[in-house]
């Protein structure tokens, strides 16, 4: 069972995927994804790197598969991991969310619960292990993909660089965990006081996308265990 299904989840869950009445007034759109039949139409890569380097180097992997045993969850998850040899590594889950209505402005609220080893005062090369990845979360009415720019693979939207945000990513924290062990548990990450301000298209469709922004050379392995998204 998800650790998170609590009374907020709970509430929710009878408008997933749909436009519910808030509180406030204000129309809001909840998506959850918890991956526990299938990657729910999230897909993955990479950039940050120059263009002529081997790509096999980096040792990028993404699957459904299980959470570690170490976190006590019997659930599936989005396993994502590479290794960061270009000191500015960035992986990332996208999907596109559809029946919105066309060219509404949204306050998006993510908040991701995810699996990570990493303590946040670890110590690694070019950076912590824990505190120098940085989980990042937005939208965009185009699909997130990568480019050619300057003999660099880049991202085609404004993620912002490391840990600072973009204009269509923000950053929710570190992937970082207390103590002192490499044994992987889960966190939680919010921007719930930093909404993001975007738009659907003219046909009430955009993608979001989720990722880490790195500065630690070496490999990260992350599980998505559940992303949630709040269009308001």
């Amino acid at each position: 069972m998800k650790s998170l299904l609590n009374i907020y989840l709970l509430a929710i869950a009878t408008c997933a995927f749909t436009a519910c009445d808030d509180p406030s007034g204000v129309d809001t759109n909840n998506f959850t994804y918890d991956f526990e039949s299938s990657t729910e139409g999230w897909t993955a890569n990479y950039s940050d790197y120059p263009a002529e380097w081997d790509k096999d180097r980096f040792e990028f992997t993404f699957e459904r598969t299980d959470l570690p045993e170490e976190t006590n969850e019997d659930s599936k998850a989005l396993m994502l991991s590479g290794r960061n040899i270009s000191d500015d590594l960035f992986m990332f889950v996208k999907t596109k969310i559809t029946g919105l209505e066309p060219n509404k402005n949204y306050s998006a609220i993510f908040e991701i619960e995810l699996a990570s080893q990493y303590p946040e005062a670890s110590v690694g090369i070019g950076g912590s292990p824990g505190g120098s990845v940085f989980l990042k979360a937005g939208g965009s009415t185009i699909e997130p993909d990568t480019i050619m720019e300057d003999g660099s693979i880049r991202m085609n939207i404004d993620k912002g660089e490391q840990a600072l945000s973009g204009s269509q990513m923000k950053v929710l924290g570190t992937v970082g965990i207390e103590g002192n062990e490499f044994n992987y548990q889960l966190i939680t990450l919010s921007n719930t006081n930093d909404p993001l301000e975007i738009q659907s298209n003219a046909s009430g469709s955009l993608w979001v996308i989720v990722g880490t922004d790195s500065g630690f050379e070496g490999t990260t392995t992350l599980y998505y265990n559940r992303i949630h998204v709040r269009l308001q």
